[in-house]
């Protein structure tokens, strides 16, 4: 009797083992499974909750070079910075006489992107003077010489323009290398060096350079043209990524840009010690001032874009609220790791 207990019971030890080891991986394969499965599935349903645009160059027989990448959502990390900005702005429209106000910021490290009144739309003023630069370099690209070449100008242009914010020109009865008109242009955004580059300018080339970033081809004679502050946006960065002109070329556009003279808007927000490229533009009416401006600022190793296009009644609370809008964005990501 004892013998036969003896050679049941291992039998009945190894079954129960088998039974509880089976138990336990399915308990476990069920639940660590079903946790792996809804990370996989969070993680798929976040990644097509949100896809991505690429936007290629057009033109080449073999080749299609890559312009943007952009996320089509906005950045969680910029939603804070969204609120704050949105409530400034109500603040001025209810109080400071501004009509309206739009933002766009780039953060370049990671890609992200936000926008405030994404819809407006502004007449850029002076801002059309970067896609000018952009395509006069495109030009000297295409056609090396063109940048040393002479213009003289030799008779006034009826520049109908109310400017408020005034620096060097050029002068009647000088001629200039188009490189010095450039630096006139972008610098001191002075109208009659423009206007000199203008009617010196290919205009199949500056509708080539708006054909590739898909934007709207302006009547090159028309008096206005109008933007947001994201499609604008794809000038500086195209300078930024060096995606359009070549990589010495983007940086002499933002070497040039670095120099811009205007200081009562996106500088202020920033410290003297940061750099930073940009331009500004003001149009409008007596009734309706706009000023805008657009930059690159390089803070550290988190560079990253600021626009913001403006209306309202006077230019002083226009720029201040530029200024406070980039002091802003200037304090949140820099007090973000990157």
């Amino acid at each position: 009797m004892n013998s036969i207990l003896l050679k049941k019971l291992p039998l009945y030890y190894t079954l129960g083992i088998i039974l509880l080891t089976a138990t336990l991986a399915y308990i476990t394969t069920n639940y660590f499974d079903g946790k792996e499965k809804n990370k996989i599935l969070e993680l798929s349903e976040s990644k097509n909750s949100c896809t991505y645009n690429i936007e290629r160059m057009e033109g080449y027989p073999f080749i299609k070079p890559i312009l943007f990448v952009d996320d089509l959502c906005e950045g969680d990390a910029l939603a804070g910075m969204k609120k704050e900005i949105t409530s400034l702005i109500e603040n001025y429209k209810n109080y400071q006489g501004v009509i309206s106000a739009s933002v766009y910021i780039k953060e370049f490290n990671h890609n992200e992107w936000m926008a405030v009144n994404e819809e407006e739309k502004y007449e850029p003023g002076s801002l059309f003077k970067v896609p000018i630069l952009i395509a006069y370099l495109k030009m000297n690209e295409e056609h090396p010489g063109v940048l040393d070449k002479e213009l003289l100008f030799n008779q006034s242009f009826n520049i109908d323009k109310v400017v408020a914010y005034k620096s060097n020109s050029i002068q009647l009865g000088k001629a200039y290398k188009v490189r010095d008109l450039l630096k006139y242009m972008i610098v001191y955004s002075d109208n009659n060096a423009t206007a000199l580059l203008n009617n010196n300018l290919k205009s199949e080339v500056l509708l080539k350079l708006f054909k590739d970033l898909e934007l709207e081809l302006p009547n090159v004679s028309a008096k206005q043209y109008f933007f947001t502050t994201k499609q604008y946006s794809l000038f500086m960065r195209a300078i930024f990524n060096a995606s359009y002109l070549s990589i010495d070329d983007s940086e002499y556009a933002a070497e040039l840009l670095s120099k811009c003279q205007f200081n009562d808007g996106i500088r202020k927000g920033v410290p003297a010690s940061i750099k930073m490229a940009h331009k500004f533009g003001e149009s409008g009416t007596p009734s309706e001032k706009q000023l805008h401006e657009s930059a690159i600022v390089y803070l550290e190793n988190k560079p990253y874009l600021l626009t913001v296009m403006t209306k309202g009644k006077d230019n002083a609370s226009l720029s201040k609220l530029i200024s406070e809008i980039s002091a802003l964005v200037y304090k949140d990501q820099s007090n973000k790791s990157s």
